[in-house]
């Protein structure tokens, strides 16, 4: 047992000065005034940063040098776990984009593995049964109608092994969503062409959210609502977001986030170059080129992002306006909400995983992170010896 302070904590519910966050093996235990710990438990000292839930991300193709798609190994996920300590990120989602029916298993079969990065949640499956017409990145030779084995085996590994899926729902029979629905999956719509309509049913069916919202996806028109004014239409429908400035104008998250509220989620949609000096690398079957913070392919299709999670949320506060404390949560709580983790993830509250992310709320550099109770990616001297002193070393 030890205690974390010398920090302002942000619960997800209170921000709090001058308490302690005690945590116990990979669980936080209590949250204290400082004044009544004692002598006796042993203490990381905050150094005055932020510290809020370890934000958790549904969208990651790949980061460090690695894009799941082409290495399906628990070493790339261990890899792309170690890269996200780094900028915050102690929960994730790695993302299958549209590709072959055996790869798809193989990832599904990954996730029954006893190995893997502890940060990994299960799998979000981003296609292949999306609209032609909505590709984006996604190679086109692989999306395709609706195989009913595949959705069988990805209904029967369930919501442990299988997180999201992501489908257009206008080329998706309903009995293929409430299949998946009722297994427990969260399906979400993206990569879509369907009318106000077609979403609407997509909703009634069993589709609880909806991926990237504004990008690959018909937009809010007068006459045409799309899946877009759908979405914004109905208050109970999550929405992720990916706020790098490139894939969606600031002025529309603001937009969204009026209208969505708590439902509105944090995304990176990140890919390789994260957390390295890499300038290209190849996304569904395209080299993809990364320059001035963007994404692009030679024809100027964004290929993903290089955004990491706590730049999400700085441009969520610098550029959209939002306060501190609901930006975090767009990181943290809102996701854990939307695919059903929040039991256990998204707070700072006892009995809550010990997932903890520290930064300097002046410059939004990630300072240190306690993933499952372990202290990880010290930037201070002290953090590393305190952290061996209390035996627990790093991950």
């Amino acid at each position: 047992m030890y205690a974390l302070t010398h920090c302002l904590l942000y619960t997800g519910s209170r921000e709090l000065r001058h308490h302690a966050l005690v945590i116990d093996g990979d669980r936080i235990v209590d949250l204290v005034p400082e004044a009544h710990l004692g002598d006796s438990i042993p203490t990381l000292d905050g150094q005055g940063w932020v510290a809020c839930p370890g934000f958790i991300d549904l969208q990651l193709n790949g980061c460090g040098g690695v894009m799941f798609n082409d290495t399906i190994t628990a070493d790339a996920l261990a890899t792309m776990h170690r890269t996200n300590l780094q900028s915050g990120t102690t929960s994730f989602l790695p993302t299958l984009i549209t590709t072959t029916d055996q790869a798809m298993d193989q990832a599904i079969a990954l996730m029954s593995a006893g190995s893997l990065a502890p940060g990994v949640l299960g799998l979000h499956l981003e296609g292949p049964y999306l609209n032609p017409k909505r590709c984006g990145i996604h190679n086109p030779g692989y999306v395709r109608p609706v195989a009913t084995a595949m959705v069988e085996a990805i209904a029967t590994a369930g919501p442990d092994r299988v997180k999201l899926v992501t489908l257009a729902p206008e080329v998706t029979p309903a009995p293929v969503i409430q299949r998946l629905h009722q297994a427990g999956i969260v399906v979400s719509a993206g990569h879509s062409e369907a009318s106000f309509e077609a979403a609407l049913a997509g909703f009634e069916a069993g589709v609880t959210m909806v991926t990237h919202l504004f990008n690959a996806m018909t937009p809010w028109l007068g006459r045409s609502p799309g899946l877009v004014g759908a979405t914004l239409s109905q208050s109970q429908i999550y929405a992720s977001i990916i706020a790098d400035g490139h894939h969606v104008h600031y002025g529309s998250i603001s937009l969204a986030q009026k209208i969505k509220q708590d439902k509105l989620v944090l995304v990176t949609d990140a890919t390789p170059p994260v957390g390295t000096t890499l300038d290209s690398f190849v996304i569904g079957g395209q080299e993809v080129f990364y320059q001035d913070g963007k994404c692009l392919s030679a024809d100027g299709t964004l290929g993903g992002s290089a955004l990491t999670m706590i730049e999400a949320v700085k441009n969520c506060v610098t550029q959209v306006g939002l306060p501190l404390g609901e930006a975090l949560r767009m990181a943290t709580l809102y996701p854990a909400r939307a695919i059903r983790v929040d039991d256990k993830l998204g707070l700072l509250s006892p009995g809550y995983q010990a997932n903890v992310t520290l930064f300097d709320p002046k410059t939004y550099t990630v300072k240190g992170v306690i993933a499952q109770g372990q202290p990880a990616w010290p930037h201070h001297p002290n953090w590393t010896g305190r952290a061996l002193a209390l035996g627990m070393g790093q991950p």
